[in-house]
């Protein structure tokens, strides 16, 4: 079963309207907050970046649904924090550390915001070599769920489960998020791009000729006989 994050395809939602070519960056001060204070908190190194969409999926339906994108954001990363220790539930409903809170060694001084931004967190690993060429039609698994955790995080969407697609590129293995999301290493697949006609997908192709390309670990994937 899916969570309510996984809306791809799915009927009833509107459509996508997209804003002015030279709007903002951010559209308030606030969200520039909590994109800062969500990465600075990731720089700790307590969490995956797997981990951090896990908890943002994980948020109830009610929440997910009728909280802005940025909300999900902060409401996220407070569960992140209470479950990596780093703050209590008192703090959170004080708004304010503990008058015995340390600082945390790892915490990002202003100084290192550039470099530590400009290094990114490369995903890439050694692993083991890839069973699909390039050009290989091949099945995406059915359903579109964690296998390793019930109810877990998989970067497998439902609407593109049990279709078959074409491999386009490769790009060696990267760190498999289904287990980096729970903690159970980082457990490197190779990683391919898929191609999918968007008819198969959505029944409807929108455009002749349309398509609909996907980044997928091999786990996901089965040859097609």
């Amino acid at each position: 079963m899916t969570r309510a994050h996984d809306m791809g395809g799915r009927f009833g939602d509107g459509p996508v309207t997209p804003g002015p070519a030279d709007e903002p960056v951010f559209a308030t001060d606030w969200h520039a907050r909590a994109c800062a204070v969500t990465v600075a908190a990731g720089g700790l190194g307590a969490w995956s970046i797997d981990r951090s969409r896990f908890f943002r999926e994980a948020l109830a339906p009610t929440d997910y649904a009728g909280f802005s994108y940025y909300e999900k954001w902060l409401a996220g990363l407070a569960d992140l924090l209470v479950d990596a220790g780093l703050v209590t539930r008192e703090e959170l409903a004080a708004g304010k550390a503990a008058p015995a809170a340390e600082p945390h060694p790892k915490r990002l001084a202003p100084e290192r915001v550039a470099p530590a931004m400009a290094a990114g967190s490369p995903y890439v690993r050694p692993g083991p070599d890839p069973r699909f060429a390039v050009g290989a039609r091949v099945r995406t698994r059915l359903p579109a769920r964690n296998t390793l955790v019930e109810g877990g995080h998989t970067r497998l969407p439902a609407y593109a489960a049990g279709h078959v697609g074409t491999v386009i590129a490769r790009h060696g293995s990267h760190v498999f998020p289904d287990a980096s999301a729970h903690r159970l290493g980082e457990a490197p697949e190779p990683l391919y791009t898929l191609v999918f006609d968007a008819a198969d997908l959505w029944g409807d192709p929108g455009r002749a000729g349309d398509e609909v390309t996907l980044d997928l670990w091999e786990s996901y994937l089965e040859a097609v006989e």
